[in-house]
């Protein structure tokens, strides 16, 4: 069997009557033997496993659902397990029961190539009763107004135009029309413009009170400003240190003298002589940070 360089080609076919090599042979899917070309089907080598293959269903009395039975599987376990998990028998009236033409006096039944829905009612009709006059279709259902605020507008001028206006001809009933759809666009518009107007100038006002506000903070603490030497008062940190470094400043040359440092806040300007009780005041006063 097969050849010098390939001596696994080619098998010799299971039928009991031909064994002959096959270079191609198939396998059964069934039996998993293998065929040659003449015996390769079920029929011609008698395949003992072709009921594996077999499709075999029955249809359910109850719900009206095929039962597919399984083959090495007695067919009463079959229907138990059908019966206890997939039967229903509210199917069986939508199965059984066709649809027909919702007209009075209609008996025609609603199959497959004898349906046509209305566009406007969306209802299934038979083929005679197709058209609306037919069925008296009710015609396609009316949108909802959307939340626009000129729709209101607009439907009280067409109620108008129906009213008073019908003398006019069709070119000045459109032309107002026209003209109730401008003036409509117009006020929203200009409310809008408005409203943002508004929202801009209260902005603009929180800005300034904001920025005032913070100016005049540290001015306002300046105030009760004094000097840890001599114990007088100034309005402003720079003026107590223009104090110190004339009056206090001037016998830091002598022996002995000490030299007297102001540290100032950089958020409210206040000073401070010793710097813990600035890092304290920064922490308690601006939320930990120094930054201006």
């Amino acid at each position: 069997m097969g050849t010098p360089e390939f001596p696994n080609l080619g098998k010799h076919c299971s039928f009991e009557d031909c064994k002959q090599i096959d270079f191609l042979p198939f396998t059964c899917d069934c039996c998993h033997q293998v065929f040659c070309l003449e015996h390769r089907s079920y029929n011609r080598h008698s395949c003992p496993k072709t009921d594996r293959r077999d499709v075999t269903v029955v249809i359910c009395p109850l719900c009206a659902k095929g039962v597919r039975l399984i083959p090495d599987q007695d067919p009463n376990i079959t229907w138990e397990i059908h019966v206890n998990t997939e039967c229903d028998p509210s199917n069986y009236d939508k199965v059984t029961k066709k649809k027909k033409c919702p007209v009075p006096g209609c008996r025609e039944l609603l199959t497959f190539s004898n349906t046509i829905k209305c566009r406007d009612c969306l209802v299934d009709h038979c083929l005679k009763h197709r058209f609306g006059p037919d069925h008296k279709c009710s015609g396609p259902k009316k949108p909802e107004p959307a939340g626009f605020p000129f729709v209101g507008l607009l439907s009280r001028g067409r109620k108008e135009e129906k009213g008073p206006k019908k003398a006019l001809p069709p070119t000045t009933s459109s032309s107002s029309w026209t003209t109730s759809l401008f003036n409509a666009a117009s006020s929203v518009k200009a409310s809008a413009e408005a409203s943002m107007t508004k929202l801009s100038n209260e902005i603009n006002h929180a800005w300034k009170t904001k920025s005032s506000s913070s100016s005049s903070n540290g001015s306002a603490n300046g105030q009760v400003e004094q000097c840890p030497q001599c114990g007088a008062k100034f309005s402003s940190v720079s003026s107590l240190i223009d104090h110190v470094e004339k009056v206090h400043e001037k016998g830091g040359n002598r022996p002995g003298a000490k030299k007297v440092v102001i540290d100032a806040c950089p958020k409210c300007s206040r000073g401070f002589v010793d710097p813990v009780a600035l890092v304290e005041h920064i922490e308690r006063e601006h939320g930990g940070t120094s930054r201006a």
